[in-house]
């Protein structure tokens, strides 16, 4: 029993004596931290100088807010995280009760001069106050900022375009040899994030990180460098802009369908130009005013515009020909009136003439009319006379006959408006055809 009773009261002290109270501060006064402030925050935290001090960072993209394709301007939403070794920081946990972690004002300890070279507008959101360290000496930094930065577009394929923007990360003092930039890859942590977080008017495809190294400077300094590829969400940009100009060309083909006779053909022609000159000005408050190529875009209302203008222009040189033959007409006409009328200034009317000429025998005069009346017989009379009536009608008719007959440009402008509409259809076909292809290749 005193056996027994020993070794509970052995236990009892031993449990007593486990029940260590440690705070923080014991931790810091371990590392002197207290009376080194000062120092942990100015010098770059390595025990030998040549030994460079490793900086892992993680980019993670949690939205895409705004591609401004007319300033070339990007503007995501990011969370940079970056962890390296502090050789002043480390202790043993097992020492301090268990305590494994500690976090410190930011200002406190150094911190590496990291800038993105791409940023033209700095993050107005002031950075994570804390830093945390573990008991290894490792120390963290989790930031999130709104990044505005510049992004070279390639609208040549809008709005079925993919646009690739950088985030290029860089120390701003350290060379090489005093600071490594390491890539910190998760490829997991973007797929899910692709799914949960990107939105927009862009679709998140993929990102890409890649080290370079820049020798323009003396010791020389690296860089990675995230490229971030997102594509356009076009559906909208179909709706209201590619479908309404291909409308319009429809508009334009089915114009043919109008008589050329007046003018409501060529003022349809010249609104519909216009609405397409509209969606013109339109584009180019979208569209950057300098690229490498001429966008694709343009191109399609460049085309359509250049084909209702050949629809124009071939209306107004048929609608010239038709008046041109109407004023032939209309001379010859006069013309023959008056030499069948002995009118010289055209002014007898048509049926004025002939009314005269059944009136009277050819080649008789009216004072002769009735001393022949007298002489000879009345039935042969009528007889005449009913096959001079006969023959006037049969006149008449052949010269109604005459102008009902088109004229000779008439019959041409139809033949221009036949020929020139299946050349129209032909040149659109195809061209709209070489737009489909040159939006879907791969270049």
């Amino acid at each position: 029993m005193m056996f027994v009773g020993f070794l509970f009261l052995l236990l009892l002290v031993d449990g007593e004596s486990s029940e260590q109270i440690c705070s923080y501060q014991d931790v810091l006064d371990h590392l002197n931290f207290t009376q080194n402030k000062d120092l942990f925050s100015m010098i770059r935290p390595v025990k030998n100088y040549r030994k460079p001090t490793n900086v892992t960072l993680d980019v993670q993209l949690y939205a895409i807010l705004d591609v401004n394709e007319k300033n070339q301007q990007f503007v995501s939403y990011i969370w940079i995280v970056m962890f390296w070794e502090n050789e002043f920081m480390s202790w043993n946990p097992k020492e301090f009760c268990g305590i494994y972690c500690l976090i410190l004002p930011s200002e406190l300890l150094w911190k590496p001069d990291l800038t993105i070279i791409e940023m033209t507008e700095k993050d107005k959101a002031p950075p994570t106050p804390y830093l945390h360290i573990t008991a290894n000496g490792f120390v963290e930094s989790i930031n999130n900022q709104v990044i505005i930065s510049t992004c070279r577009m390639q609208v040549y394929k809008f709005p079925f375009d993919i646009q690739s923007c950088n985030i290029s990360v860089k120390s701003v003092i350290h060379s090489d040899w005093e600071m490594d930039l390491l890539v910190f890859n998760n490829k997991s942590k973007i797929a899910d994030l692709r799914h949960d977080f990107i939105q927009y008017e862009w679709l998140f495809v993929n990102m890409t990180v890649s080290k370079m190294k820049d020798d323009s400077t003396v010791c020389g300094q690296s860089r990675i460098v995230y490229t971030i590829n997102m594509k356009r969400r076009s559906i909208l940009y179909i709706i209201n802009f590619l479908l309404p100009v291909f409308f319009f060309l429809c508009l334009d083909i089915a114009s043919f369908l109008i008589s050329d006779i007046g003018g409501e053909k060529l003022s349809f022609k010249v609104t519909v130009l216009l609405a397409v000159t509209v969606m013109q000005l339109i584009l180019n408050e979208i569209l950057p005013s300098s690229s490498d190529r001429a966008p694709l875009i343009a191109l399609y209302c460049i085309g359509i515009f250049g084909l209702m203008m050949l629809s124009l222009v071939e209306t107004i040189v048929v609608m010239s020909l038709r008046a041109r033959d109407s004023q032939d007409n209309e001379a010859d006409k006069e013309q023959s009136l008056s030499e069948d009328c002995g009118d010289k200034r055209g002014k007898v009317s048509f049926k004025n003439c002939f009314r005269d000429v059944s009136d009277v025998s050819p080649g008789v005069t009216p004072s002769e009319l009735l001393p022949m009346a007298k002489e000879g017989s009345s039935i042969q009379l009528m007889e005449e006379s009913q096959d001079f009536e006969k023959l006037l009608k049969t006149l008449v008719v052949l010269l109604r006959k005459e102008e009902k007959k088109p004229g000779y440009w008439t019959r041409k402008t139809k033949t221009i408006n036949k020929v020139f509409f299946i050349f129209y259809v032909i040149a659109a076909t195809l061209f709209l055809v070489f737009m489909f292809v040159s939006w879907n290749s791969e270049d």
